[in-house]
């Protein structure tokens, strides 16, 4: 499957993928640990089936000192040992905020009580952009057959 389409090809889309990234820089910038952004990113984009998203965010995972271990149960997070209860509630949200169709209350009040107890204002307001700039990413990217294997862990830094 190759790439349908290059979203940057055209003056319009430039324009447009500029005002995108420059949302995820202002994500980046925020007193969000950046592990936890990544981790989020990383299981929205394996939710949402984006080839491209997992490998960029799982070599960023990789690239920033978090062991393999980490990395490899963001899948199964809920079965697993090695995520904070800071970082299960954020992969929770990162869950109900991307399967809205498929949970019709949207993101559970359990969940949001939990991401409360452990985020402030700011690291609230950076995990609701992130979660939707995650999904629309992978989305961006599903539709145009983007595909995963050949990203370089921090390409995405100097943004």
């Amino acid at each position: 499957m190759d790439s349908r389409f290059d979203l940057n090809g055209t003056e319009l889309g430039a324009k447009l993928g500029k005002r995108f990234a420059n949302v995820s820089v202002g994500i980046k910038g925020s007193p969000l640990p950046k592990v936890t952004q990544e981790l989020v990113s990383l299981r929205a984009s394996q939710l949402n089936g984006c080839g491209f998203c997992v490998d960029a965010h799982a070599k960023d995972l990789a690239a920033a000192g978090e062991p393999a271990v980490r990395v490899n149960l963001v899948a199964a997070w809920r079965e697993s040992t090695v995520f904070t209860e800071a970082e299960q509630a954020a992969l929770a949200l990162a869950e109900e905020g991307s399967r809205i169709a498929d949970a019709h209350p949207g993101v559970s009040d359990e969940t949001w009580a939990l991401v409360r107890k452990h985020y402030d204002d700011d690291q609230v307001v950076a995990l609701i952009y992130l979660v939707a700039m995650i999904n629309a990413a992978n989305r961006l990217l599903v539709i145009t057959h983007t595909k995963g294997g050949s990203y370089q862990a921090g390409t995405f830094d100097a943004n």
